[in-house]
């Protein structure tokens, strides 16, 4: 049986975090054991206790001492897999706008050989649903903004519902990963085109929070468009 990690970031997150678990370990399979490791930023709410109370011996729960970003979140995540053994490992939201009922697609297709595989909003077009429009032409053009500067073959660059098979993320210097919000999405699918590694999209429908406040701000905007350029600059410069 093959061991998959799911790996859920939260801070506040008390409204989801007691739903969004149990719908996660019941896709476990004959074939395949979920398992999921609540990376937990102090959230003031008690989203880490409430996770504990379940009492799963297949939910872990890393707690952090103060806000420190998704990006270093999802870092101790993965070092998390790579020390245990697991055998594949998910980045997923824990506010149900990344879907567990398409869990099963993407181990499908990282058994057809790919490296990574993306959960993308805009493959077929556009599949974001509860998004102001002003979110949506940000993101969207964000995208277009990110590809033609890095060259990423990606419709969906700054996805954050990903699929990576553990051997090959142990070929990624993770130390070197800089980015800590959004950007750090590019940064991750950045590296794994530099390497000529096979990357994967496929399509998901995407829905706003359910409950809780977005983490989306100013400085993450910020951060996402200037990372493209250092991306670009080092992979010229051979330093990625």
């Amino acid at each position: 049986m093959k061991r998959v990690l799911i790996v859920i970031p939260t801070y506040n997150e008390s409204e989801n975090i007691l739903n969004i678990i149990p719908e996660v370990l019941r896709k476990t399979t004959e074939d395949y054991q979920f398992n999921v490791l609540v990376v937990d930023d102090n959230s003031p709410d008690g989203t880490a206790d409430m996770a504990e109370s379940l009492g799963s011996p297949n939910v872990f729960i890393i707690r952090r001492e103060k806000k420190s970003g998704l990006g270093t979140a999802y870092i101790v995540g993965f070092k998390f897999a790579i020390k245990n053994g697991f055998d594949y490992v998910f980045e997923m939201d824990a506010d149900f706008s990344h879907d567990p009922k398409y869990l099963p697609q993407f181990l499908e297709k990282i058994n057809e050989g790919y490296d990574l595989v993306v959960g993308s909003r805009y493959i077929n077009g556009i599949s974001v649903v509860n998004w102001p429009i002003s979110r949506l032409f940000l993101s969207y053009f964000a995208n277009i903004y990110t590809r033609i500067i890095t060259g990423l073959k990606v419709k969906d660059t700054t996805a954050g519902f990903m699929c990576y098979d553990v051997n090959v993320l142990k070929g990624i210097n993770l130390d070197n990963v800089r980015s800590n919000g959004y950007s750090f999405q590019i940064e991750m699918k950045f590296k794994y085109y530099a390497k000529k590694l096979r990357i994967c999209e496929i399509p998901i429908l995407f829905i706003d929070r359910r409950a809780g406040r977005s983490k989306m701000s100013k400085k993450v905007v910020y951060e996402a468009f200037y990372v493209v350029w250092k991306l670009k600059l080092k992979s010229i410069f051979g330093k990625l």
